[in-house]
Order: C-alpha cells, then structure tokens, then sequence
C-alpha cells in the first residue's frame, strides 16, 4: 500500500498487505525487459526509425473510432472490479484481462510479431481475491547495451462507490477505459516502428484499492533489475465536462468545458527538481518542439506543483517510491470524485454512471458522449510523442555549474560519449523552464532570463539527428551580490518567495541555509492578513535548501502571510498571493 493513500480501518481488512509470487508468464518479455535477448529477432522487414517519420506516424495514425471501439468494448464487461468475476468470457476483470492480451496478440499479429505479450501475476488478497493479473506487451528496442525502458501505462480496473463491489454496473467509461483504450491504441500505432530503447504498454489492476497493479509491476522491476527510464500514466483522459464535486485543482465550475488541456502531475524534489518534474518538462518540450508545429488543434500542456489531485493517488506514484521517473496525465475537467460516498452525489466517476454518453432521442444509440474522442486522441498523440522521444534518444550527461554575475552560469558537461550538441535548461519560480539554450561546447556560459533568488540548472544531451535525452536533475544557485551576502550572514536562514505564487491549489515554500546552526524545532507558520492561523508545517533545515508544500485549496483568493520560525522565534515573514 502507497503511503499518499487514506484508508479506512473497515477497507484495510479487504486488502492483505504483502504482495507474493510476482512473476512474468512470458518469460521472453522478462529477458526483453533486462537486455538479454538479440535485436534482429525483432526487426522489421522495412525499418522505420527516423524520427520525423515516428512522430508523423503516431500524429497521423491514432485514430478516433478505434479509441471509441475499444472503450465500447470495455463498458461491455459492466464490472472491471478487481474483485470481480475471473472466470466469465464477458463479464468482470477476468474477461477484460483476456480481452487486452488477446488485443496486444492482434497487435502483435499485425507487426511481424514483435509486440510480446504478457501477464504480470501477483499473489495479494485483494477484495476477496488472492492472484491477481497485469496485462503488458513489449516492443523490444535495438541497444541491448544501454537497455532502458519506456513505459506507457492506465489501469484497467473500474469501481462504483464501494471499493470492492464486483457486482453493481460499473463500467468506467473515463475512469480508466480512457486510459486503457489509449494504451492498447498507441501500442497499434507505436508498433509498426523502430526504437533504440525498449517500450512496454500496461494495463494494470488493483489502482482503486490501492495502485495495486503498480506497485506488483515497480517492485518486480526492482527486483529483476529492469531499468525503467520513465513511466508515463494515463488516468482520466478522455472527459472534459466539469463536475460538481471535482477534486482540486481542477474545473472552474459544473458544467464547464475544456478540450484543449492536460494535467501532468509529477511529485516534487527538494526545489522541484525531481526526476518526475523533469520528465513532465520533457514532455512539455517536446510536445512544443515537434507537435505544435504540425497538430491541427494545439494543447495546453500544464504542470502542476502537487503529485496528484489533493487526497488522491495515481499508478505513477508506486513507480516514483520506487526511484523511477513517472507522470501522470489527467484531463483538465473530471467529473468527480470530491465525494462519491458523501450523500447527494451526483457526478459520474466512481459510479455507475461513469458511462461513455447517454441517448437522448431514444433510438437505443448513444448520441451525447461524455468521452470526447477527439480531445482523448490528442492525449495519445501527446503521450505517444513523449515516449518515441525518450525511446529514440541520446544518454544523458552529467555536468557542473558555477555562479557568476549578472546572474549568469558557467556550464560544464562531462559525457561519456561525445554529443554534437547539447541543452541546458535555467527555471526561477515557476514549474517550467525559463528558457532552453543548446550548445556545441562542453563548456558554455548561459544567462537568466528572469530576475530570482534561486535559479535551477539541467542539461541534456544532442544528438546528430537534433534528438535531445531526458534532461538531468537540477542543480540549484542562488545570487549573491555583497549586499546580499552581508544581509545573508546575518542569520543562518533565509526564507525565500514562494513558487507558484501560485496558479494550481499547492505552492512550495523554500527555506536557503547561509551557514550551519543548531536548533531544535522549524516551522512555516502560515497567517491570513488578520493574523488568524492557517497551517504549522514543520520543516528540515539540514540542507543547503530545503523547502515544503503548502496546500492552500484550489479557487481560494485572496494574500496571505508565511514566517519562518526557528525556535519559537520569527525569523522573516513574506506575503503570497492566491489568483486562482
């Protein structure tokens, strides 16, 4: 179980904690998985691994009907509970888990039999049932030397209200056939080309009791050694109707559309500078960099501060506990779930209601869908994208940095292969990037483009094709003018301008320590502007920066004050301002 999780006692004793026995049927896939296989297996007879030709192809090729049919296939087993029937050819988990192998093996089928399918099979008592089944399918990579993986990833399981009710009608229609048919789609699509690292497509279960599924597949990664290079997962990916009950961040209000939107969640370092954080501003670059110029509706791609919807969890969150870079994707807009065992619900997740649209003239077809095709095709494309980009990419270097006036950086890259070409990123306060510059030397001097108080740096390798890798971790430098550093050393600790200030429901409070002192206690006490208290939030002030999340409740407005005090004494105190 994931500790972002809250579980009632009553539920906990429906779930047994240890998870057992998990093994791959396919033995193939596993040593697919680990390098160990020879490449030419798998090759196609016509190879297609020019990058322009991958992403026109994956732009081109997700095809809205296909989405739509695959959803329509997964409403039809009424009831994807983990706990559900096993042993039905058309109703519950067990048929929908036969369903999406046998789809894969189509897949498979239709492309020289170089898609290998598999189910990941685990031991866990989870409502009711002991043995449980992940579905995946492997696209073996051509470098077996630098073998790492890409993984595409929704859940397959659906629920009603009660976590564990396998009989009511629950057909899941956004939550998660959405992100379940866009997996199997772009496994259609990915298919027919070639990439130097491996990708591997899962439809997972056990999300709604746990990130269940997940956790099974992270941990058999950990234990086999399987490199995962990033995880990318889909959960709510197709609606764009606002619900009453959402859970923040998210719609401005019921009813609300928008179709032009994705969430990219991503957990936080200390300075936002984590692998998941990363891999959600590649994503971004790489959506603006080699779609935008050609997609005939553009998308906002937003990255939020917080992991997840406040008191929520995704199937990235097991993969990121587990050291992986992992993302998830959600519409803009959900229709729930703030409540759905609260009385007077009324949106669709987590209900029966979750369902692809209604008939509205009673010809027994559906003609008002809550699933929006096209806006769900254009998640594909993006996340489809994103995964060739990483799968056909460079290694990324390692570097160093070094603070000088104006503010500037002198930048300098250590690469155990030689690049063309490399990027380095510069980000202040917000969640993206300031600004990418890309550098034919080792060494290079890059300047800010934002007046801040801390800056962070990341680079990333080029290669001859104009291909850059996963960026680096950030690297954090603060300006120090001698005002400042006179200012500076008159306490141990400066408190910094928080980031975002703010444009989602969480912003980062950050603390710098000038020079080491002993303390007992730190604390972030935040105020309203009538000193009334709104949050204590202990803080560690080890490091040379530190820094902690302050949920301030998404659609609040209005200024509030935080303090640092250390030792029930106050340090500093600025203001921030709520806007959304």
């Amino acid at each position: 179980m994931k500790n972002l999780l809250v579980i009632s006692f009553i539920f906990l004793t429906l779930i047994g904690f240890t998870q057992t026995n998990i093994i791959s049927t396919n033995s193939v896939a596993r040593q697919v998985m680990l390098g160990n296989y020879t490449p030419s297996t798998y090759t196609s007879t016509v190879v297609i691994d020019d990058h322009d030709a991958i992403i026109q192809g994956i732009n081109a090729g997700i095809n809205t009907d296909s989405l739509k049919s695959l959803i329509i296939q997964l409403a039809s087993f009424q009831n994807r509970n983990t706990g559900s029937d096993t042993m039905s050819a058309v109703t519950g988990i067990g048929a929908a888990r036969k369903w999406a192998y046998s789809k894969f093996e189509e897949i498979s089928a239709d492309n020289e039999n170089r898609l290998i399918t598999s189910y990941l099979q685990f031991d866990q008592e989870i409502c009711g049932v002991g043995k449980h089944k992940n579905v995946f399918a492997v696209l073996p990579g051509t470098d077996v030397v630098d073998n790492k993986v890409i993984i595409i990833e929704g859940h397959l399981d659906s629920r009603c209200e009660d976590r564990c009710d396998s009989l009511c009608v629950a057909e899941g229609a956004d939550d998660n056939a959405s992100g379940t048919a866009l997996v199997i789609e772009l496994a259609r699509i990915m298919s027919k080309y070639t990439y130097k690292n491996t990708l591997v497509f899962i439809t997972t279960i056990g999300e709604e009791q746990g990130l269940l599924g997940a956790n099974a597949f992270s941990q058999y990664a950990v234990d086999n050694g399987i490199q995962i290079e990033a995880v990318l997962n889909n959960d709510v990916v197709g609606g764009i109707i606002c619900g009453k009950t959402s859970s923040a961040p998210s719609c401005p209000g019921e009813g609300h559309i928008d179709s032009t939107q994705v969430r990219l969640f991503s957990a936080n370092g200390n300075g936002l500078g984590s692998k998941p954080k990363q891999l959600a501003r590649f994503v971004k670059l790489e959506y603006k960099e080699e779609l935008l110029p050609v997609v005939s509706v553009p998308m906002l791609l937003t990255i939020m501060t917080a992991e997840d919807r406040t008191g929520r969890g995704g199937d990235h969150i097991p993969f990121r506990e587990d050291g992986f870079a992992s993302i998830r994707f959600c519409s803009a807009n959900e229709n729930g779930d703030a409540g759905s065992t609260a009385p007077g619900y009324t949106d669709r997740q987590h209900s029966s209601d979750d369902v692809l649209g209604v008939d509205t003239d009673n010809d027994n077809e559906v003609d008002s869908f809550f699933i929006d095709f096209n806006y769900l095709a254009r998640n594909a494309v993006i996340n489809g994208n994103a995964a060739a980009m990483a799968a056909i990419g460079p290694a990324t270097p390692g570097f160093t940095v070094q603070m000088l006036d104006g503010p500037s950086f002198e930048v300098t890259i250590s690469s155990a292969i030689s690049y063309p070409a490399y990027r380095i990123a510069i980000r202040s306060t917000s969640n993206d990037w300031d600004s990418v510059y890309t550098t034919t030397s080792l060494k290079d001097t890059v300047y800010a483009t934002v007046p801040a108080n801390i800056y962070r740096i990341s680079v990333a390798s080029v290669d001859s094709l104009g291909i850059e890798s996963l960026f680096s971790n950030e690297v954090t430098k603060f300006p120090t003018g001698i005002a400042e550093f006179r200012e500076e050393m008159a306490s141990p600790f400066k408190l910094l301008q928080n980031a975002p200030n703010p444009y989602d429901e969480v912003t980062m409070i950050g603390v710098k320590t000038n020079y080491q002192s002993n303390y007992q206690k730190a604390m972030i006490v935040v105020r309203d502007l009538q000193g009334r208290m709104a949050k204590e939030i202990p803080i560690s002030l080890e490091g040379k920066y530190n820094e902690v999340p302050f949920e301030h409740g998404y659609g609040q407005a209005g200024i509030y004050i935080y303090s640092l005090v250390v030792d029930g004494q106050v340090l500093s105190t600025k203001q921030m301002v709520y806007a959304n």
